[in-house]
Parts: structure tokens; C-alpha cells; sequence
């Protein structure tokens, strides 16, 4: 079975893996799963569809939920609700009913986005690393290219000829 498609990510595959274990074609299943790419952002949980505002407000009010706990990275730029004057003038009960009420945002720690430290969460600690730039991308091994830098220059050569 051969296709001009680019395999990304797991969705690209359909039912390939499958018949390709129930059929004992054990090359073409570590062909395919070495051809997917490592990099988390291409996994196919980050291609879904996200819910429009008004199928959220749909779900909140379908489900009586309050609103949603605001997300600060920098508390100076931001207007912050302080509840901790309830807490010590009135104890738990009234926090509560004033974080009930008008939450306090929660702080972001981190230089990054919320949607790249969801993105880095699911890296492993040397990409992670390289994306900080703590450690420098080594493109040889020995004396032999990585394979996804082979890729990529064979790619850009493409490029170049066409």
C-alpha cells in the first residue's frame, strides 16, 4: 500500500498499524511508527476542534457551573481580587462564599504560555531543555546525521531542485 500523504501524526494512519500486526508485515509497522513525528505538537489531541464560546456557555449553564477561575501570569498588569480580608475578618465560611462569589484569579508561574506549557508538558525533559535553550541541539551522532535532520535536508534540497 503506498501513499503520497504525509504521516504526521496517529490519525493519519486509519487502520494501517492494525493490518499491518494482523497481517505480519512487521517492517511496515516499525516503518510507520518511525515515520510519525516526536514532536507533541503534532499529535493528533492538539488538531481537534476547539468548543466555540457559546457551546461553552451551553455546557456551563447546561451544567450549572460558575464561571471560569481567571488565569493571571503577572499580578502588576492585572486587576486582582484579594479574598483574604473575608478570611481573616470572617474566617473559612466567608472566604469561601467570596471565592464563590468573585474568584481570585490563579497565577500562572513561568515565562511561557499556557498553551505552550500545556504543549511543553507533554515533551520529554531534552526537548523541553532545548525549547529553554539550556542544551544545544546536536545534529551529529558520531559521525552520522539524526535521522530527522536527514529529513529535513532532504527536504530543503527538494526544495531547492524544484
Amino acid at each position: 500500500m503506498r501513499t503520497n500523504q504525509l504521516l504526521i501524526n496517529e490519525a493519519n494512519l486509519g487502520t494501517r498499524l492494525n493490518q499491518a500486526v494482523t497481517s505480519d508485515r512487521r517492517g511496515e509497522f516499525g516503518l510507520l511508527l518511525a515515520m510519525l513525528s516526536i514532536d507533541a505538537r503534532d499529535m493528533a489531541q492538539f488538531h481537534l476542534q476547539s468548543p466555540t464560546e457559546e457551546s461553552k456557555c451551553q455546557l456551563r449553564d447546561k451544567f450549572e457551573l460558575a464561571e471560569e477561575q481567571p488565569l493571571v501570569a503577572n499580578m502588576v498588569e492585572e486587576a486582582v481580587v484579594d479574598n483574604s480580608p473575608q478570611f481573616h475578618s470572617a474566617g473559612l465560611t466567608n472566604f469561601h462564599l467570596h471565592q464563590y462569589l468573585k474568584p481570585e484569579a490563579l497565577v500562572i508561574r513561568g515565562s511561557d504560555s499556557l498553551e505552550m506549557s500545556k504543549v511543553l508538558a507533554n515533551c520529554d525533559q531534552v526537548t523541553r531543555s532545548r525549547y529553554r535553550g539550556l542544551i544545544e541541539p546536536q545534529a551529529m551522532i558520531g559521525d552520522y546525521l539524526h535521522f530527522g535532520d536527514q529529513l529535513v535536508a532532504q527536504r530543503a534540497m527538494a526544495e531547492i531542485l524544484a
